[in-house]
């Protein structure tokens, strides 16, 4: 194929894809570092005895763990992002390599509780994006039937955080019937599903994490970039020339 056949292709900002780009001479030896929020302001919170749950299983399988505690938190856009909770969960999400959301399901939606922690963590701080690259494991619980109107919400919030939402998920029905008086998750194939999720979750995040910045380099991007520096070189150029005139 030739330049002939793409005529609205920028070649120059056109990179083939490459497998050894895919396989990087130094890999990461820390554990894999993952964040978990959860949806929940209530005493007895399902949604985050099943995060402490996946907290505990990404801990066997080798993650270090921080949990978001959620109280004190601030609507979105109510007060400036040097609240000290706002700074505590972008540094936070700054720190992850990956992250698991998990929300109660409510009036067929996440919660605000869920909602309003994913707004405070902005798309791109300046030339940061905080969550792009980064894994992702969505959960939830419902109080009836099972249902999969969260996590699919969740998954768009994730496709639109750029970041790599992994494949499985988790939704515990009747959440409480599945959690005894101290919290903890009985057992049964809702817990089987979360046990999956966290190896899988693990196991993407030591897949990816070393070539985030490779995966998510994007041609758009590429593009914008090479204009600006194009007409930055353009700009100088001009103004060499009318100090030379001067």
């Amino acid at each position: 194929m030739t330049s002939a056949d793409l005529p609205n292709l920028d070649a120059g900002s056109a990179v083939m894809p490459m497998q050894e780009k895919l396989l990087p001479t130094a890999r990461s030896s820390h554990r894999p570092r993952i964040l978990l929020l959860y949806g929940s302001l209530r005493e007895r919170s399902y949604s985050r005895f099943l995060t402490f749950e996946a907290e505990r299983l990404l801990q066997h399988f080798g993650a270090e763990t921080r949990v978001f505690d959620p109280r004190g938190l601030p609507l979105p856009d109510a007060t400036a992002a040097d609240h000290p909770k706002v700074r505590e969960l972008r540094e936070l999400s700054l720190w992850s390599e990956g992250q698991v959301w998990s929300s109660p399901e409510r009036h067929g939606a996440m919660t605000a509780v869920m909602k309003a922690q994913i707004d405070w963590i902005p798309l791109a701080v300046g030339s940061v994006r905080p969550t792009q690259g980064r894994t992702l494991a969505v959960m939830q619980v419902s109080g009836g039937s099972q249902s999969f109107n969260a996590v699919n919400q969740l998954r768009v919030l994730g496709r639109w955080m750029r970041m790599v939402t992994i494949p499985n998920q988790s939704s515990v029905a009747k959440a409480f019937q599945e959690f005894d008086e101290a919290g903890r998750m009985k057992p049964s194939s809702y817990y089987d599903r979360v046990v999956d999720v966290m190896e899988e979750l693990v196991k993407f995040t030591l897949l990816t994490r070393d070539v985030s910045g490779y995966l998510t380099d994007r041609y758009s991007e590429r593009k914008e970039a090479d204009h600006k520096e194009a007409l930055r070189l353009a700009n100088d150029a001009m103004s060499l020339e009318v100090q030379a005139a001067e």
